[in-house]
């Protein structure tokens, strides 16, 4: 198991000039990062690929779609620009060395059409996302879709329609990102439908109800961690949490309030967390065998 922490707590460019923040975070504990991917060059990640490396974090990718390259628009030049910025996205991360691209890389967060997905954007994104799977594969990168709540996405906001997508992409490289702040909005019973479709998930967003510090609020951690070691995953555990302090992202994710009082109380307490959780879900788990 990997402890990491998306960067977009630090913003939505990260540069070498953030080497202090990032040795920072492995001081605290962290295995790996998810780093933004927006904009750049294949030669701007991979300077930020040798630095994070020489740190000894272990990286991976954040993305989304973009409504200029919308993966199930009803525009075929969209559609396109969507294959290439796939292209680009790939050849980024591989660049970086990234294990991972995760995300909504399947439609674009905020855009809504006033009506549920069709069959035909439902197709369009299988198409696209094996174009991507495939490209992504022989980079040695895997590809993790996310399921995002009804009030950012409507193509798939529960992990059943996310799997529906996975199981009809078909790759090995591909798979969904299980997210419990989504989860505990969409799902029923958000343990059970982990525990259901645990055989398509391989990455794992660790994130409370109101994405402050995990185990702060009111997400039932020990069932999810109990769930995950029962499942044999052993990926990444990775904190999903946002602040005021970067204007443009808590603007995107709606934080109007401090949910924490530094980010390093996130780290410290954040990074803790997973290992003590990891080690007694373990323990429960063996102990009921």
């Amino acid at each position: 198991m990997k402890v990491a922490i998306n960067l977009l707590i630090l913003g939505a460019e990260i540069r070498p000039d953030d080497r202090p923040r990032l040795e920072r975070l492995k001081a605290f504990g962290f295995d790996a990062v998810e780093v933004p991917m927006f904009a750049g060059t294949p030669a701007d990640y991979a300077e930020l690929g040798r630095m994070l490396s020489d740190i000894g974090l272990a990286a991976g990718v954040a993305a989304i779609a973009t409504p200029e390259a919308n993966p199930i628009s009803t525009d075929p030049a969209v559609r396109a620009a969507a294959r290439e910025r796939q292209h680009w996205l790939v050849d980024c991360t591989a660049a970086l060395g990234g294990e991972v691209i995760a995300g909504p890389v399947h439609s674009p967060v905020g855009l809504f059409t006033g009506e549920a997905a069709t069959e035909a954007e439902r197709a369009w994104c299988v198409e696209a996302m094996q174009a991507l799977a495939d490209e992504a594969a022989g980079a040695g990168i895997r590809i993790a879709i996310e399921a995002v709540n009804r009030f950012e996405c409507y193509l798939m906001s529960t992990i059943a329609e996310a799997a529906a997508i996975c199981e009809a992409v078909g790759r090995d490289n591909f798979g969904i990102l299980y997210d419990t702040f989504h989860a505990n909005i969409e799902e029923k019973d958000p343990v059970a439908t982990y525990e259901r479709f645990h055989r398509q998930v391989n990455h794992y967003h660790v994130s409370e109800n109101d994405r402050g510090i995990p185990g702060t609020g009111h997400v039932p951690f020990a069932a999810h961690f109990d769930a995950v070691r029962r499942s044999g995953y052993d990926g990444w555990m990775a904190i999903e949490a946002f602040s005021r302090a970067v204007p443009e992202i808590a603007g995107a994710t709606r934080i109007w309030r401090d949910l924490f009082d530094s980010t390093d109380e996130l780290y410290r307490r954040g990074a803790a967390f997973i290992r003590e959780e990891w080690r007694a879900a373990g323990e429960r788990v063996m102990a009921g065998r």
